[in-house]
């Protein structure tokens, strides 16, 4: 005899992400930076202001909820509208409802899904609707709106960035369905928060992708004595992978992105990938990688191979671009790249003895000979006195003194003679003997 689960007498089906739609402004969960308190679109909302607008994010990140919520809290007829399934003769036909709406006093919230699917002919069909006020278009999507949008019309909306959820955020949502499940099926589901983060990372920002897999979790785990309980088996299941040990915001977070970073200074390119992979299959978010990789091009490698910051700064851009899990091969690619690359810390270094001279030497003036002189009184100062433009010398250099006073004889790039460094090394020196040629006394 098979044992009970949580929806064996669950009637008609309806995806949890539409029971739990929230309603009102105080039941959304992310978006802070547009809704918080005092923020710009949380006022034009409460004001009753809002202007057409355009919400560009990733999917599941709350677009149309927003755009139902914001035709509640304004008292508006909402018409949400498909792009995908939609012509010119189904915008006019709406257009035409709004139009009546608007002549009994009634404002109309035009929601399109998907926007950048209308062709231009269908998105210039809204332009007249939208300049006379007979609706205000919210519209969603996922791409670029500087490239898929009408100028036109992307002229006459405001547009407004979602993100995606944080792994909190969505810990705080899944918390928010466990507890409407318990209820709705008057049974106990016990789980550790753990569990939830794992979820919540899996999901990428995604809402929808949670609340489907708490959903699919809980709906195949038996009932005993009352209760079920989310383990680590059901999650490895459901996630697909094991469960692994990594906290985001712990211990083994730092740990981990150390032994990444020592890898790749080691050289040892084996390691550098391994250590990136337990990062990446432990949920973490790949631009905090890929942002860790740009800043070691610069710090260990900088200028004995230049190339290795362009290369971690396209990883980035490829990361932020096609998101998990095809940007792994990126973020490969990036890492050998670094971990195989000569090492130099000559500029950390140098950066580290200017920023400490420069903190002592706060008040210490700048040169009269390389002061901007931009007005008469300026000239009269001497600001700019005996400026010598290195472009009028056949060597271009001069023997101008550009430091403080104080600090004239200091140095701080040391280049060393690693990979091209060693090249930048022989052509400081050959910098340094023009100087004495053509201008020492």
């Amino acid at each position: 005899m098979q044992q009970a689960s949580l929806f064996d007498n669950s009637s008609r089906y309806e995806p949890l992400a539409a029971k739990l739609r929230p309603a009102a402004l105080s039941e959304y969960i992310g978006q802070s930076h547009l809704l918080g308190q005092g923020q710009m679109l949380r006022q034009l909302i409460e004001k009753d202001q809002v202007p057409s607008m355009i919400f560009w994010g990733p999917p599941g990140v709350g677009k149309t909820t927003l755009a139902r919520i914001i035709a509640a809290t304004t008292k508006s007829a909402f018409i949400d509208f498909s792009a995908v399934s939609s012509g010119i003769k189904e915008i006019r036909a709406v257009m035409n409802q709004a139009q009546e709406n608007h002549q009994m006093g009634q404002k109309t919230i035009l929601f399109i899904d998907e926007i950048h699917r209308f062709n231009k002919a269908q998105q210039d069909a809204f332009l007249p609707y939208v300049e006379k006020g007979s609706i205000i278009l919210i519209g969603a999507t996922t791409e670029n709106p500087s490239f898929e949008i009408n100028s036109a019309l992307l002229s006459r909306c405001k547009v407004f960035v979602l993100n995606p959820l944080s792994v909190s955020e969505l810990s705080e949502l899944l918390k928010r369905a466990i507890m409407y499940l318990s209820n709705e099926h008057k049974i106990e589901i016990r789980y550790d928060e753990k569990y939830l983060s794992a979820i919540s990372e899996f999901a990428n920002g995604d809402a929808r992708i949670a609340l489907n897999t708490i959903e699919m979790i809980t709906s195949n785990l038996p009932v005993k004595n009352g209760a079920i309980e989310i383990d680590e088996a059901i999650i490895e299941q459901a996630l697909s992978r094991k469960f692994l040990l990594y906290d985001k915001d712990g211990e083994e977070h730092y740990n981990i992105i150390s032994a990444l970073h020592k890898s790749m200074r080691n050289s040892d390119v084996h390691a550098a990938i391994y250590w990136l992979a337990r990062m990446l299959e432990g949920g973490e978010d790949p631009l905090y990688v890929a942002r860790r990789i740009v800043r070691f091009a610069s710090e260990d490698i900088g200028m004995a191979d230049s190339n290795a910051l362009t290369i971690a700064i396209n990883a980035y851009q490829a990361c932020h671009f096609i998101g998990m899990p095809e940007c792994t091969v990126h973020l490969t690619h990036a890492v050998t790249y670094c971990a195989l690359s000569p090492k130099s810390n000559a500029l950390y270094t140098a950066y580290g003895q200017a920023a400490g001279d420069a903190l002592n030497t706060m008040a210490e003036p700048v040169p009269l000979v390389i002061r901007n002189a931009p007005t008469k009184l300026m000239k009269e100062l001497n600001y700019g006195e005996g400026y010598r433009y290195a472009h009028d010398f056949e060597d271009k250099i001069t023997d101008m003194v550009c430091l403080p006073d104080s600090l004239k004889e200091r140095t701080y790039y040391h280049p060393t003679n690693q990979g091209r460094e060693e090249k930048v090394r022989q052509w400081m020196a050959h910098l340094e003997e023009l100087r004495k040629k053509n201008f020492q006394k």
